[in-house]
């Protein structure tokens, strides 16, 4: 039974894979649109979502298949009338699949070890693998080479950037991850783990920009997050000046939701170097070859 739970648990062979079927979806989406007819996918929110509820939901209808959101409190999945293995053993007998977007990373990892359902990971507080190869593509689309890609993320140490640094863990694309030290210290051993000659750490967003060819960033508070930590994003906030610092034609990439005036300015938000909408959209396509990966036989 396949699942897609984290993107260091895949090969980059796999990841090809992924990514290349996704190109041909998109290229023509007609030759795909009954890819997973008779099957249905279960979506099971326990965050706000806007963009992977609609990349799943309108994906997998355009492949011919059936989704059902099943609300969490609804259907007991909060553990507190029975156990979610017991919750999932009886979805198995109706649906085929099911996307979980949680607060709990260690749940899904511990479900998709039993092999009742394939699970697909829609956000954790850990990681979010749907969103980063949705970039992915994204910066196939608009960057000459991958391998010579040079790539800045500013901002928090998130669920996001961890999803993107396992990706750079096995394409060795540069990325340069600034952030501000008081956060960083908070992950510094994690970031050893992962550490190689072309990921690198800055504090300094005006260094750590220079000769990029795409500038990342995402909100400086997650969701759900208590932590008040904003105090420490002062000069963080990606605005023309950063963007000039960057190479020439430099892309600007966002996941959204965005804190306008924040994490970035209006004008580079909506500016033409901006490609936050492809990256939505493309979302649809990722999610499609996600759905068709783990429901193929």
């Amino acid at each position: 039974m396949k699942h897609f739970i984290d993107i260091n648990s895949f090969k980059k062979k796999e990841i090809d894979k992924i990514i290349l079927l996704a190109k041909k979806i998109k290229k023509n989406p007609k030759k795909y649109s009954s890819s997973c007819k008779d099957k249905t996918l279960g979506l099971i929110f326990e965050k706000q979502s806007l963009r992977t509820r609609l990349s799943f939901n309108v994906g997998m209808q355009k492949l011919g298949g059936n989704v059902l959101e099943l609300q969490s409190k609804d259907i007991g999945f909060d553990n507190k009338r029975e156990k979610a293995e017991d919750i999932l053993n009886v979805l198995s007998q109706y649906i085929d699949c099911v996307m979980i977007r949680n607060n709990n990373h260690k749940q899904i990892v511990n479900l998709s070890k039993e092999n009742i359902l394939p699970i697909i990971n829609g956000l954790t507080e850990y990681s979010h693998p749907c969103q980063i190869l949705g970039d992915f593509l994204t910066l196939q689309e608009h960057l000459k080479s991958i391998k010579n890609a040079n790539i800045a993320w500013i901002g928090d140490f998130n669920n996001v950037l961890r999803s993107l640094i396992h990706l750079q863990n096995i394409y060795n694309f540069k990325l340069n991850l600034i952030i501000p030290k008081e956060i960083f210290k908070n992950y510094k051993k994690e970031f050893e783990q992962y550490k190689n000659k072309n990921l690198n750490i800055f504090f300094d967003p005006i260094l750590g920009t220079k000769y990029t060819n795409c500038l990342m960033t995402d909100v400086w508070v997650s969701m759900g997050e208590k932590n008040n930590k904003t105090k420490y994003f002062k000069n963080f906030t990606v605005n023309k000046k950063i963007m000039s610092n960057a190479s020439n034609n430099a892309i600007f990439m966002h996941c959204l939701p965005a804190k306008r005036g924040k994490e970035v300015t209006s004008d580079v938000l909506d500016g033409k170097n901006s490609v936050v909408l492809e990256q939505a959209k493309n979302r649809m396509y990722i999610q499609q070859a996600i759905l068709i990966y783990v429901l193929k036989k």
